[in-house]
């Protein structure tokens, strides 16, 4: 498939079918052979997802009226063509002429003149349109309005730093399985395979790649030598240090990358039970662990009724990564922009308190739950965790070392700290009470 239709395909999936973006671009990119292919119509979705609203800003000025609701792929096309124009190094005439050729196979020949003249205006007039965009910065960095305030509200020296870091193209990290390898080892495979790799000084285990790589070559991947995961998302085995005798519960399990690394972590000696409450994730998340040669009990059931899966006996350690905003990825997932609304906010607190509660009661005194979310948002994480410390008189805020992070109620991580995505984590430890 032309690269270009296969991006729109996913495109209006997205926009307009509400799916997310890792739904509707495998879907997406199977159809197309060609390597190099699929990785620019992946390039072209995420990029026209990262700066939607900045386009459609765009594209509102060279339209002299809307297109109807049933014209929503040409709508799309436009975007993903001045994406092109303002973004990519495509030469002019290759996105203007790709473009008007792509609304033939739509079969909207009407629609090829529109685009040759709004395209060709722009690449005429680019300077001035936009000079005419609004000055917001929520304009300017591609943010819903909300999201902007709320970041804002709680970040006034930092929001506009995150609002870039949004932007920008997450870094490719691993992570390695040391009962399969050492993280030398990983690096000298990797360098004499022509990449560009380095050790990350967070996490003994982490390596950064300085460009994109098709993982499944990578050396030792078939073999189960290394996992994909941001250094953030590492800390949170590095703060339990689970040990072999333990038994332990991640609750929101899928796809697996935090399970797996408590695994190995352990040695996979720990006994640890996984749930997810999809069905329709869990089957990733027994993948992953197969290639990695590990031991994990799962069950598909809601975490927060722990009478419908619990047997009674205490874990030792939890680890929540609790249901959340996901406004610390949006780098990595920059769809997270378009879908998610701020009625979304307090939904998701109440589920986090709610599995917090249910959670606690299957801890044994003495043991630790890690509370984690790739969320920004104070509500879902320090406020959160603060109002939890409040209900549990037998909970107790533990320290988490690391130089990483801020704040006083866990630790917070912004997107792009240290090349990490953004994250919060607090550890909280169940007094003996009997003791």
């Amino acid at each position: 498939m032309n690269p270009r239709r296969a991006a729109l395909n996913a495109l209006l999936n997205v926009t307009q079918q509400g799916q997310s973006l890792s739904q509707a671009l495998p879907n997406a990119l199977q159809a197309i052979a060609d390597r190099r292919d699929r990785a620019f119509a992946q390039n072209l979705v995420f990029g026209c997802l990262r700066w939607y609203d900045r386009l459609v800003a765009v594209r509102n000025q060279l339209l002299a009226k809307p297109l109807k609701a049933k014209d929503e792929d040409i709508n799309n096309l436009i975007l993903l063509a001045l994406y092109q124009l303002l973004y990519l190094d495509t030469p002019d005439h290759a996105a203007v002429s790709e473009t008007v050729n792509l609304s033939q196979k739509l079969k909207k020949p009407w629609a090829r003149g529109l685009l040759n003249g709004v395209l060709r205006s722009f690449i005429r007039d680019q300077d001035a349109i936009l000079a005419k965009l609004p000055s917001d910065i929520g304009v300017q960095t591609a943010h819903p309005s909300w999201l902007v305030k709320a970041l804002k509200q709680a970040y006034p020296e930092q929001y506009e730093q995150i609002l870039q870091q949004n932007n920008q193209t997450a870094p490719l990290t691993l992570r390695v399985n040391q009962r399969v390898q050492t993280r030398d080892s990983l690096l000298s495979l990797l360098n004499e395979a022509g990449l560009s790799a380095q050790a990350h000084p967070l996490s003994p285990v982490g390596i950064s790649l300085s460009s994109p790589a098709d993982i499944s070559q990578l050396p030792s991947f078939e073999q189960g030598g290394f996992s994909v995961q941001d250094i953030a998302a590492q800390q949170a085995a590095l703060i339990l240090q689970p040990k072999p005798s333990m038994r332990l519960l991640d609750a929101c399990a899928a796809p697996g990358g935090k399970t797996g690394h408590l695994l190995e972590y352990s040695d996979n000696q720990a006994w640890l039970l996984a749930l997810e409450k999809q069905a329709d994730r869990m089957p990733r998340l027994q993948e992953n662990l197969a290639r990695l040669k590990l031991d994990v009990h799962t069950q598909v059931t809601d975490a927060g009724d722990h009478q419908a899966w619990w047997d009674g006996k205490p874990f030792d350690q939890i680890l929540l990564d609790a249901p959340c905003s996901a406004t610390g990825i949006i780098r990595r997932h920059p769809d997270i922009k378009h879908h998610r609304r701020p009625e979304d906010i307090d939904a998701l607190v109440e589920i986090q308190a709610h599995l917090l509660d249910q959670l606690w009661q299957t801890l044994k005194p003495g043991g630790q739950l890690l509370y984690a979310t790739c969320s920004v948002l104070p509500q879902e994480n320090a406020q959160q965790v603060e109002a939890f410390l409040q209900r549990q008189t037998d909970a107790q805020l533990q320290p988490i070392a690391g130089d990483w992070g801020q704040g006083e109620i866990g630790k917070q991580i912004l997107p792009g700290e240290q090349g990490m995505d953004g994250f919060y984590y607090a550890l909280l430890h169940k007094a003996d009470v009997s003791a």
